[in-house]
């Protein structure tokens, strides 16, 4: 593993007195953190649309009032509206605390988000999955790591150092707990627009991320990008009988699946033109690592070429997320007249997600297997993210995680997407942005038995604290 943490002005190490301090301080507030994590695991705020928003709502309340015991002197629950489809869509809640920066001091944003994926089917979970339970050291529950941990750790961190700040000392803080992240951010540009001033901040850390491995830290400097659309294949007017008709036409389902087949190269590397790679931190990931965190079955082939690294992070991917054609429990003797698959491209920071689009689209229309009606309906487009690592506030951070853990922090790529902090460098061009994690591989975020690593927990929680005395001390 490299080691990525420069040397910075000796200002910036932490003094050990401090350090032994701010642990003390920390470890007091372990006990009351996680009591108050299982309580906010407890409510099932999911924001998709077919789930009961009215939860959204309770986990936004419980936010702000977990915000205002920390000491916070002003709490909101917000919302905006956005255009969407010829009306206008109001945002789900959001809670936006805030401390004024005393005199020469950055102000800091602390973002996370307190809604969470749907929990899918009770039987492939454990336990029930808003009911935490610990096993081996980790706390289960849909939301337990994503991010429900993540608002907890900004939480933690306030309380532990709010109360020994006079008005004079420490940094501006302004928390930003979105409330629908989890269905892609659709009001994020509307509500930054609405609450710029509001939001406005020196450092940025997005506790939505993971690190590098149980018990070592890392930050995400680079993100891949997003975009997605519905393809649809037809090949006949009505489904007529497979016997009669077939040989002369193929199928909207065979023929669909010649059409995905053509995006990638007999390597596996995407075969579209006009996307771009870029380069990845300089940081090891070993293949028969990658394939235990996946569950890559034995005897299965990588696809791609190049570092695995460089694969999951600064070139594109392409997957094939959901078909509808007919189930094979209703299946009869007929030729499926048009069958629709959904893809879903990762784009490499440096890519303009509208241009990838584009490139998706022609490569699909081009490659139309027998003539066959090929329609491409765009969906959701989303920016990649690379990081400024040369700031003040990153070598801080860097030293914090690495005293925290005791071990060495990293910085990593992600192959996923946050599309938000595109939107967030946007809107605060000057502001260094840290993109932080409590999560590790075997959280299995958004799948059934999601969980948080205890000990990481409470090191990502003390490494916050470090953090934001760090950047309140003047280099």
């Amino acid at each position: 593993m490299s080691e990525q943490t420069p040397d910075v002005p000796g200002d910036d190490a932490i003094d050990e007195s401090r350090l032994e301090e701010l642990r003390r301080a920390s470890a007091a507030q372990d006990a009351a953190t996680r009591a108050d994590l299982e309580a906010l695991v407890r409510v099932p705020s999911v924001s998709a649309r077919a789930f009961d928003v009215a939860h959204v709502h309770a986990s936004a309340a419980a936010v702000a009032d977990l915000l205002r015991g920390a000491g916070l002197p002003r709490v909101e629950v917000l919302t905006a509206r956005a255009a969407a489809d010829g009306g206008e869509l109001e945002s789900l809640p959001a809670v936006v605390a805030h401390r004024p920066a005393p005199a020469g001091a950055p102000t800091v944003l602390l973002y996370a988000h307190h809604d969470v994926q749907p929990p899918g089917r009770d039987e492939d979970w454990t336990s029930p999955p808003f009911e935490p339970a610990e096993r081996g050291g980790r706390l289960f529950g849909r939301g337990a790591a994503d991010d429900k941990a993540g608002v907890m750790a900004h939480v933690h961190a306030l309380r532990t150092l709010l109360p020994t700040w006079g008005p004079q000392d420490g940094v501006g803080v302004t928390v930003f707990v979105e409330g629908e992240e989890e269905i892609g951010s659709p009001t994020f540009a509307a509500f930054l627009d609405e609450h710029r001033a509001a939001l406005a901040a020196d450092v940025i850390v997005v506790a939505d991320s993971s690190n590098w491995r149980v018990g070592v830290p890392a930050l995400t400097t680079t993100l891949r990008g997003l975009v997605d659309c519905d393809v649809t294949v037809d090949v006949l007017s009505h489904a007529v009988h497979s016997g009669v008709n077939g040989g002369p036409v193929l199928d909207a389902l065979t023929c669909l699946a010649r059409l995905l087949a053509t995006l990638h190269d007999e390597d596996g590397d995407v075969a579209v033109d006009g996307l771009v790679a870029s380069t990845a931190p300089v940081v090891d990931l070993d293949e028969a690592t990658f394939r235990a965190d996946a569950g890559v079955l034995p005897g299965v082939r990588l696809a791609g070429t190049g570092t695995v690294a460089d694969r999951l992070w600064t070139k594109p991917a392409i997957s094939v997320i959901g078909l509808d054609a007919t189930p094979v429990d209703r299946a009869s003797n007929t030729l499926i007249p048009s069958a629709r698959a959904k893809v879903s491209m990762r784009t490499a920071p440096g890519q303009d997600p509208s241009e990838a689009m584009t490139a998706l689209r022609r490569h699909l229309l081009a490659n139309a297997p027998f003539e066959a009606r090929v329609r491409v309906d765009d969906g959701e487009e989303g920016q990649a993210f690379s990081a400024d690592t040369s700031t003040r506030a990153h070598a801080v951070a860097r030293r914090a995680l690495t005293a925290a853990f005791g071990a060495q922090a990293v910085e990593t790529g992600m192959g996923g997407s946050i599309p938000f902090v595109a939107d967030l460098s946007a809107a605060y061009p000057h502001a260094a942005i840290l993109v932080t994690g409590v999560e590790d591989p075997d959280s299995r975020a958004h799948g059934a038995d999601e969980s948080l690593h205890l000990g990481d927990f409470a090191r990502v929680c003390l490494a916050e604290v470090l953090l934001l005395d760090g950047l309140a001390r003047p280099s």
